[in-house]
């Protein structure tokens, strides 16, 4: 039975689960909240840097600002579109503006940018406005639902 690693959004500790209980609503063996919510992680160096580094699956990335039409625009896709794919494929958002060390780092230039990390590596990017059926289509696209 494969197992995976889930970063705690609330206390950065790893919990390692078999795939067929990441359905289940599990909870963190640290602080004993719920590790998957099906909605969008906000998160600071600090969680994007453990979840994108440790996590098995694949981790999706909004990268947007409070000040971004687009980005205010599609949150409500991207939180609908989280329903739906956590914890097959985690969802973090990360706010440019208090986050520049990483808008720097990945060179967004553009916002919302889309990033799809596994493995610690990323392997596609997009970036615009996207509705719920749009974030659909692309991460099966690309391999990663």
């Amino acid at each position: 039975m494969s197992s995976a690693i889930l970063v705690c959004p609330h206390c950065q500790a790893l919990n390692r689960l078999p795939e067929a209980r990441l359905g289940d609503n599990p909870n963190c063996g640290t602080c004993h909240r719920l590790l998957t919510a099906g909605a969008p992680i906000d998160a600071d160096l600090a969680l994007f840097d453990k979840m994108i580094s440790r996590s098995t699956g694949p981790v999706l990335v909004d990268f947007w600002a409070t000040w971004c039409g687009p980005c205010r625009m599609m949150a409500p896709a991207f939180s609908a579109a989280a329903a739906e794919l956590d914890p097959k494929v985690r969802l973090l958002k990360v706010d440019t503006e208090a986050e520049q060390l990483l808008a720097g780092r990945y060179a967004i230039r553009s916002i919302p940018t889309l990033i799809l990390f596994k493995d610690g590596a990323e392997i596609a990017r997009q970036t615009g406005a996207m509705d719920k059926a749009g974030i659909m289509r692309w991460v099966a696209s690309v391999g990663a639902s």
